[in-house]
Order: structure tokens, then sequence, then C-alpha cells
């Protein structure tokens, strides 16, 4: 069975989604040729922003070495990515079952009216399997990896409902539409209680500038096109140990500006495919509620590839990767250097924005606390990823979780997020008091969740 998982999900999102969504929209009542032109359409989303997000690594990752060996940067915990983190859920037991097991457990929460959330992302599944693997490499018990796997799935759909009207009412054309991802819910609670202290500071009403205030108050000096060009060659220009250097390296620090622009420029226009293929699946998703569950509100759940070409989300991440490389080499106890994890840091805002409502300077200071508390989950998290990782590699031979020797493996994504360290701790560290507690807080949220849903009907 996890060979036959692993084969299907190692087709990757690119092959996954494009017949996901044709067999979904032909379902759900919509022509043939429509669907597919719709799950066609996804797939070439999901391509297009894989490239542009390798492209942002890939460029980086050259200077960001160099950067490193010029200032003796020296960590002891190996950025793997996604990818390794991927790896690591998909090939376990948890990662093999993790697919039906939840998708079970949504329907029946959603019969039982304790969600609203359909969540059809299947691809991303794989952060549930991975929390569940590192507890069942940690406490070496598939039933605890299978519990804490299904707690965080459970819990990120309710907070998926609980954030899902501002996220529509912020988000153009994403009507029934939510994102419940743990990594992306996970920072909410970051969002709400920083967001909520900054409104306690007087004048702070005042600095309430969006991207789109920061284009008509700077001009073209004020658009991610722009600010991605200054900070990609302000990094090149880091990269230079000498002014020699500096000189002779001028079409690289240049070529590197132009690059980092273009990521700023493309991936607004890429996550409009995302957009053109979902609402045909979304329209008529809705007319089926409609008939089939008397007008019941059901959100259906969507990568949060959706949304991360806003240009508060792009602003904000391009600004905060040279702010957190340098926050990972002077913080105290922290042994983490973020380097083919920086793709990631998009996917911090898209639940963050609907609560500071796309505000710059809130939104790049929640993500300030979030990555900075996440260097430090990462580096907590790290012996616990490594065994994992190296399991799986002495099986599989995959080369996305080969941890180089004399360091441990680590992964901003996810590794990061405040759901799974918490749910981790809860049950390795805490075993069965820990686990009572998660039972009791999500059947609370489910009891609250539940309420909300039935009187809102």
């Amino acid at each position: 069975m996890e060979s036959v998982f692993s084969y299907i999900l190692g087709l990757g999102a690119a092959v996954m989604m494009p017949v996901i969504f044709t067999i979904l929209g032909a379902c759900i009542g919509i022509k043939f040729g429509k669907a597919l032109r719709s799950g066609l359409l996804i797939g070439v989303g999901f391509v297009g922003l894989s490239v542009v997000t390798a492209l942002l690594t890939s460029s980086l990752s050259g200077p960001l070495k160099q950067m490193a060996e010029i200032y003796g940067l020296e960590l002891g915990i190996f950025d793997m990515g996604w990818p390794a983190a991927a790896s690591v859920a998909y090939n376990t037991t948890v990662g093999a079952f993790i697919i039906p097991v939840c998708l079970g457990i949504n329907v029946l929460l959603l019969l039982l009216r304790c969600t609203k959330t359909i969540n059809i992302d299947l691809w991303n599944y794989w952060h549930y399997a991975f929390i569940g693997a590192v507890v069942y490499f940690a406490t070496q018990n598939i039933w605890w990896g299978f519990f804490a796997a299904i707690i965080c799935f459970v819990i990120t759909l309710f907070v998926a409902d609980l954030t899902t009207k501002k996220f529509q009412a912020y988000y153009d054309n994403l009507e029934g539409i939510s994102i419940p991802q743990p990594f992306v819910q996970g920072f909410v609670p970051f969002a709400e209680g920083i967001n909520w202290c900054l409104d306690k500071i007087p004048g702070m009403d005042k600095l309430n500038i969006d991207a789109e205030g920061m284009k008509k108050r700077f001009g073209v000096l004020g658009e991610p096109l722009f600010i991605g060009v200054i900070v990609g060659c302000g990094i090149g220009i880091l990269a230079c140990d000498s002014w020699k250097g500096f000189v002779d390296g001028i079409p690289g620090i240049l070529g590197l500006g132009i690059k980092m622009g273009a990521v700023m420029e493309l991936i607004p226009r890429i996550t409009g495919l995302f957009i053109e293929g979902l609402k045909p699946i979304s329209d008529a998703t809705r007319e089926l509620v409609a008939k089939r569950f008397n007008g019941r509100e059901i959100s259906i759940g969507m990568s949060p590839a959706l949304v991360i070409g806003h240009p508060t989300t792009l602003v904000v991440s391009i600004i905060l990767i040279p702010v957190l490389l340098f926050l990972s080499v002077v913080l105290p106890g922290n042994e983490f250097l973020p380097l083919a994890s920086l793709a990631g840091i998009f996917y911090v805002f898209p639940a963050v924005l609907p609560v500071t409502k796309g505000n710059v300077l809130k939104t790049f200071i929640v993500g300030l606390v979030a990555v900075t508390v996440g260097l430090y989950f990462v580096t907590d998290l790290a012996p616990y990823f490594t065994q994992a990782a190296q399991d799986v590699y002495a099986r599989t031979q995959d080369a996305a979780v080969a941890i180089p020797d004399g360091f441990q493996g680590g992964s901003l994504d996810f590794a990061s997020s405040l759901f799974s360290w918490v749910i981790f701790h809860c049950v390795h560290s805490f075993k069965w008091i820990g686990s009572g507690l998660l039972v009791v807080g999500t059947t609370v949220l489910a009891i609250i969740n539940r309420r909300r849903i039935i009187m809102n009907k």
C-alpha cells in the first residue's frame, strides 16, 4: 500500500491536481471538456509556480552560500526544504493511509455539521502525514502517529472555518473557498494576537499602508517588481568579498536583481491561472450544495497557492528573506539556516493578510515574529526530523532526504508551524496527558464550530 501511494503521490501536484479536478468537475455536472480545461489550467498553474519558486531558490543559493563562507556562517541543521518533508510524510504507513482516513473523517464532520469545509487539496495532505510520521518515529508507535495526524487535520478544518469569512471578504473572486492547510492556518494565532496589540498603539492607524498605497506614495519605487530588484541586488552585493569582487560581479548582481524582480512580477500572473481554472468548479459546487444541502454554506478547501501572488505578500516576503537570514545567524540557540525553504516564506501570509487587512507594516511584524519563533521550532524538531529522514533514506534511497554528514535535517516548511510543534510535544513529551488535552481542546472546538454553523445556516 505504501509503494502504491508513494508512486501516485510521486507524480506531483502538477499531475495529480488536473486529474483530481477533472474528475471532480465531471462528477458535479460540468461538461467534460470544461472540467478538463479547468483541471489543466490548475496543473499549468502548479508547473508555473514550481518554475518560479525554483528560480528563486536556485538564484539565491549561490550568493547565500558565498555569504555563508565570507561571514563564517556555520549552523548545524541543514535545510532540506519541503521535498524532504513530503518524502518523509508519504514514505511511511501514516502517509500511505492519510488521504482516505482524513477524507473519511472530513465527510463525517461535514455530515455532523462540525465543519463546513471539504478539503480537496489532496496533495497538501502531506502536511498532516508529516507530523504523524515524525511522531511515529519519535515514539516508535504507529497509532500515536495516526492520532497526531488526525488531530492536526481536524483542528486545521476548524480554524479554516473560523477564518473563512475574513478570507473570502479580503480576497477577490474566491467565494466558497477556504485554505485548510496547517502551515498557513498555524500563523493565524500570531496574526490575531499581534494585530490586537498593534491596534492598541497610538498612531498605528496612521501607518496603514497597503501595497497599493505604496505604489501611490512611492511610484515605481513602491512596486513589488522594483522592491524585488533592490533586494536581489542587495543580496548580490553582500555576497562579494572585496571591491574587485564587487566590480567583477556587477553582471551577476544585476542579474540576481532582475531574477528577483521576475519572481515578484510572475507569481501574481501565475496565480491567476489557478483562479481561472477553479472558478467553474467553484460555481458548480455552490449550485450543487444549494440543491442537495438546502442552501447550506460549504467551503471548498484549496491550496494557498491561489493567493500568494497578492502584492502585500510579495513585498513582505521578499523583504523578510534577508531579515530572516540575519536573524538565523544572530539569534542565540538557533541552529537552522534557511536556504532551500526560502520559497516557503510566501505561504506564511495567505491567512495573515485578512487579519491585518493587507497593512504592510503589520504584516511584516507578524511575519517577523512568526518566522523567528519558527526558527526555534525547526531547531527543536530537528533531531526527530533527522531520525525520520534517515529511516526513509535507508529504505528508499530518495536523494531528497539525504542529509550531509555532520548535519541534522530541518525544514521551515511546516516544521516551523505552531500546530506541528504543539501537537508533537503534546503527544511525544506528555503522552497521555498531552493527548488528552488535545482531545478535549479539539472536542471543544468541534462543539463551538457546530453551534456557529447551525446558528448561521
